[in-house]
């Protein structure tokens, strides 16, 4: 089950993989599994030997059009519209980089043959949608894999996932508002860049 979490949230933020086109959720997540498969196609035992090129690989080709602001501003909710322009600077680029470091590993175990995109049914002019998915286990059951996109600027991208009706934003806002309560936002977000390894000076 981890690695149906780490390969789902990978293709979360492997929306970037899209070309700039207006392109519909359906082809969007589409075109992200199609372009992870060619991308590790013959260079997953040199990326798990480099782990500053398997974060290149996917800082480079994956991550620029996932909606980090949005992912961001979600995972905090109310202390989003409390914190100053630094803090959700800061705050978005090491909670970005804290989940590649965190997920990047299990891009060596993506397979697309287990994946199966479900037709598109959702509205053209909503603003936020979902594109359904079916992963196969090693048993042969299937689970659900749910991801949700966000409509700004004429532009489809990434910015959640449901695996098994469970969200990844849901689970790091309960994380992030537990840690808040107990500490504060700048020492959530100085924890994290320190996990990230973007600390000043570092």
């Amino acid at each position: 089950m981890r690695q149906i979490a780490t390969t789902a949230i990978l293709i979360c933020l492997g929306i970037a993989a899209a070309p700039v086109h207006a392109a519909g959720p359906g082809e969007v997540i589409r075109e992200a599994v199609d372009l992870l498969a060619d991308g590790l196609n013959g260079r997953k035992e040199e990326l798990a030997a480099d782990k500053v090129a398997l974060y290149s690989f996917i800082d480079g080709i994956l991550l620029p059009r996932f909606d980090r602001e949005f992912a961001a501003g979600s995972v905090l909710a109310k202390h989003w519209r409390t914190a100053s322009k630094e803090q959700r600077e800061r705050f978005i680029e090491a909670f970005y980089v804290t989940l590649l470091h965190r997920y990047a590993d299990g891009i060596l175990e993506f397979d697309t043959d287990r994946i199966e995109i479900l037709p598109y049914k959702g509205g053209a002019k909503k603003r936020t949608t979902t594109v359904k998915t079916k992963v196969r286990l090693d048993d042969g059951t299937n689970i659900p894999v749910n991801y949700i996109l966000v409509n700004r600027n004429d532009q489809w991208r990434m910015f959640d996932v449901h695996i098994e009706g469970v969200s990844y934003i849901i689970n790091y806002r309960k994380e992030m508002e537990s840690e808040i309560r107990g500490s504060s936002l700048e020492d959530v977000i100085v924890r994290l860049e320190e996990e990230a390894g973007i600390r000043d000076g570092e």
